[in-house]
């Protein structure tokens, strides 16, 4: 283990296994870029491979989307593929000889395919996403003399269940916790560290640059509020569009239909949001014909509006199929050739860091008309009854307009990671 490959951080780590005094438990948590997800899986394997060939081994992420991406290739790269491969649609892995199952706790039956494992290890892919009923079987399916579990994560709410039933008991319950931090990756570049830092504010600055346990409450986007000015402009250079998306929210009983157009600018270098609309009228007031109506109205004023645009998405939200299917059909009637989807769906937070990210790196910007979206993030606050449970929650009350938001996030979150790589 040559001194050049780890840092003074993952040293330190390393020598713990070495000499045995891993836990039971073992927490690595703390900012983004710290180094704790590459050392881990060096550690899990390591570990795994001291262990009993017989024995049953679990590595788990939110998706197993997420697991692969943040872990499973990763994990391939820094051993090879003859010590370790994987199959996601078997949902296996071999790890020197070793059986590792593959899970993902998003799914519903996540839970009840680990209640009847014995376990000689696990590995968890950011815990704080996790509930805490998974993580407590999951702990209890850890049997085996010797076992342990190790795990990575960014810090989250003070109020989180992991912070309060698990690391604030470290002592009573065998748990080892290491802080890594941004400045103990001596292999980054320092302005690499200086921009990655601009790209934060407020409460994710806190957890994911200062590695805190901090609570999400107050404007979500104070930034913005302070001085909404700062990010509108009056033109945008249609040459440097690479395509507009469209956004759509579906209105509810107490909520609008409505749309928002973003132009996604070329090089994935940021957003413009060109237009934004609501259909004035509730549930059972208007219906799809109508919105669909709309819709192409709203469309052809983008057309004739952005002549030299390419308006390539409609993302609708996924939970009204047969609304879609009208939009899908008013299109194609009309000769408009945008392409309709599903919104991703994202989780709520996720959108909100980018959203974040974008704005405090000066690369999201209104257009002076889009009033609505305006009005939608400098007042859009975080649940404070939420937050007191240890979640992240975007106030949903009806006294902001959180409708346009949605819309507006669809219309951007397919690409979010190729617009902020680091923040979602």
């Amino acid at each position: 283990m040559a001194a050049d490959v780890y840092t003074p951080k993952q040293r330190e780590l390393l020598r713990l296994w070495q000499h045995g005094k891993l836990r039971r438990i073992n927490l690595l948590e703390g900012s983004v870029r710290s180094g704790k997800t590459w050392i881990s899986l060096v550690v899990w394997a390591f570990w795994v491979a001291t262990m009993p060939r017989d024995g049953n081994y679990l590595m788990v992420a939110k998706t197993l989307t997420s697991l692969r991406r943040n872990c499973l290739d990763l994990l391939q790269e820094l051993v090879g593929t003859k010590y370790f491969s994987y199959s996601l649609s078997k949902k296996e892995a071999r790890l020197f000889g070793r059986l590792v199952y593959l899970e993902g706790v998003n799914d519903a039956r996540a839970e009840s395919k680990i209640r009847g494992m014995t376990l000689q290890g696990a590995y968890c892919d950011e815990l704080t996403l996790f509930t805490e009923d998974f993580f407590s079987m999951l702990l209890s399916r850890l049997s085996c003399p010797g076992a342990k579990l190790i795990a990575t994560t960014n810090p989250d709410s003070q109020q989180h269940w992991l912070k309060v039933k698990y690391m604030d008991r470290a002592a009573e319950l065998d748990m080892l916790i290491m802080k890594f931090l941004i400045e103990d990756n001596t292999f980054l570049d320092p302005e690499y560290v200086e921009n990655l830092k601009k790209e934060y504010v407020g409460v994710f600055y806190d957890r994911f640059i200062l590695g805190l346990w901090k609570t999400a409450d107050g404007l979500i986007y104070r930034q913005f509020a302070d001085n909404p000015e700062k990010w509108m402009v009056d033109a945008v250079d249609q040459s440097k569009i690479d395509f507009i998306s469209v956004g759509v929210d579906f209105g509810g009983n107490r909520s609008l239909t409505t749309f928002v157009a973003t132009a996604v600018m070329r090089g994935w270098s940021g957003l413009v949001v060109l237009r934004d609309y609501h259909i004035e009228g509730r549930k059972g007031e208007i219906d799809a014909d109508r919105v669909a109506r709309e819709f192409v109205g709203f469309v052809r004023g983008l057309q004739a509006e952005y002549p030299h645009a390419y308006i390539r998405y409609g993302f609708a939200d996924c939970a009204e199929q047969y609304l879609i299917t009208t939009l899908r059909r008013a299109c194609a009637a009309a000769n408009l050739v945008l392409k309709i989807g599903d919104s991703d769906k994202n989780e709520i937070v996720q959108r909100i860091i980018c959203t974040n990210t974008l704005l405090n790196t000066d690369r999201l910007h209104l257009m002076r008309c889009c009033t609505l979206v305006r009005a939608g993030l400098e007042s859009a606050v975080w649940d404070s009854k939420a937050a007191q449970a240890g979640k992240d929650v975007r106030l949903d009350n009806f006294s902001t307009d959180i409708d346009i938001l949605d819309a507006f996030e669809y219309s951007f979150e397919r690409f979010m990671r190729k617009l902020v790589r680091e923040a979602v």
